[in-house]
């Protein structure tokens, strides 16, 4: 397989000429001459979440869905025959997502690809000139995600990461009143994930399925045999390709903590958990708890059940003067400090389409930075994820600058700030 870089070499004339092509747009949209409603083109990598916000995008107004990509032809197939047209025709069945970066009309990638492959494909795209909405976790670890940064200031480019909560009416108004001090001073944050996941089994070395370009799915990961209970989602659960139910779920929960709480990076990090439910393939824990301690007497906890669903409980806020109990779906409740509940608020929207909307407004306004999940704040509360992780894998508590969040004297656990690439694909700004 050739590099990204070299394919009829798009990459390396944008490098050159993306900055003016920028530039020119900028020029644009500042004069005026333009609507705000002009026409935005995406294409989407990864049909598995990717399917369901390729629907949502073609469901916003003047948007064209031009591409829906996957390395599986049976899924990009069915994905093109399932996804409304929106502005212009069905969107066009693809296996290979740098035809996307290719096509110098479409102004934004929307990678719902595997983990392993969310940083390098924002990267390969920023330097191509198009704007990014990418899934959370942001990134494999927490090396990428500082690249992923650089190449959002580097190419002036949008880049939004779908912790869509930040975009909900009830969990903002949540949020907002907390920071007015309807609770005092917020102090702890409890976070809880229940699911009820079966095993993965033991996987099998298999001929790799017609319809599928493994090598292509690999992408930036060092190679590895194929096996049968591998792709299209227990990947999540091998450290290789994934990050776990904490990166995988516990996401949105420390994003949200993080943000109640206005902190950036932690001082202290521990964890304890293990695969307690299952003996299988999987590698990360179904039962683990972390705990992230911040300057000012602040922290924010996380339990993930991943094979047991007994428990109601999505977060919980608590301050000196009370506490504020938010469920999913953006409804909260506030509790005075005897435990009363003294008000509620009902909401039914994870704020998917409200998310959409704000990254669509970002480019036609060229503000790349007015986003709700911006790139940096993403990248924050992504590399909780990651040090939670690091926590687990070394059994180590993880003593963190509280300016980088770079872990302090322990380079055991910072051998997994990064890792190893197959060369065709490792991200680099």
């Amino acid at each position: 397989m050739s590099h990204p870089l070299d394919r009829r070499q798009f990459l390396g004339n944008t490098a050159a000429g993306g900055a003016a092509v920028g530039l020119a747009f900028s020029a644009v949209r500042a004069t005026g001459t333009e609507s705000p409603n002009d026409k935005i083109v995406v294409g989407v990598m990864g049909l598995n979440r990717g399917r369901g916000l390729a629907t949502l995008f073609a469901q916003q107004p003047n948007v064209e869905v031009r591409y829906v990509c996957d390395v599986d032809s049976m899924r990009a197939d069915a994905c093109a025959e399932h996804v409304p047209s929106g502005v212009g025709k069905k969107p066009t069945a693809i296996t290979d997502f740098r035809r996307i970066l290719d096509d110098k009309q479409v102004d934004a990638l929307v990678c719902a690809a595997p983990n392993h492959w969310h940083a390098p494909a924002t990267i390969f795209a920023c330097s191509a000139n198009k704007h990014v909405y990418v899934e959370k976790p942001c990134c494999h670890n927490p090396h990428e995600g500082e690249l992923m940064v650089q190449a959002a200031r580097k190419y002036n480019r949008a880049v939004q990461v779908g912790t869509q909560r930040r975009s909900a009416e009830g969990t903002r108004r949540a949020i907002a009143r907390l920071h007015e001090g309807v609770i005092g001073r917020v102090y702890l944050v409890r976070c809880w994930f229940h699911s009820a996941r079966g095993s993965i089994g033991r996987g099998k070395l298999v001929d790799v399925p017609p319809h599928l370009n493994y090598d292509l799915w690999q992408g930036p990961a060092p190679r590895r045999p194929y096996l049968d209970n591998v792709v299209h989602y227990n990947w999540h659960w091998r450290w290789h390709w994934g990050n776990g139910e904490l990166g995988n779920n516990g996401a949105h929960f420390l994003d949200l903590g993080r943000w109640a709480l206005n902190v950036d990076f932690p001082i202290r990090v521990t964890s304890s958990g293990g695969r307690y439910h299952f003996e299988d393939d999987q590698e990360t824990p179904d039962t683990h708890t972390v705990c992230f301690e911040f300057e000012g007497r602040r922290s924010v906890t996380w339990q993930g059940l991943s094979c047991n669903r007994h428990g109601t409980e999505f977060i919980t806020f608590y301050g000196d003067q009370g506490s504020l109990k938010l469920k999913g779906n953006g409804s909260h409740f506030t509790f005075d400090k005897s435990d009363k509940q003294i008000d509620e608020f009902s909401s039914e929207s994870l704020g998917e389409s409200e998310h959409i909307a704000n990254f669509l407004e970002a480019i036609r306004d060229n503000k790349p930075l007015e986003l709700n999940a911006e790139i940096l704040e993403a990248h924050k509360s992504t590399l909780l994820c990651h040090l939670g992780n690091i926590a687990h894998r070394t059994g180590h508590t993880l003593n963190c600058d509280p300016e980088n969040g770079r872990i302090a004297n322990d380079q055991q656990a910072m051998d997994f700030w990064s890792r190893e690439y197959d060369h065709a694909f490792e991200p680099k700004v």
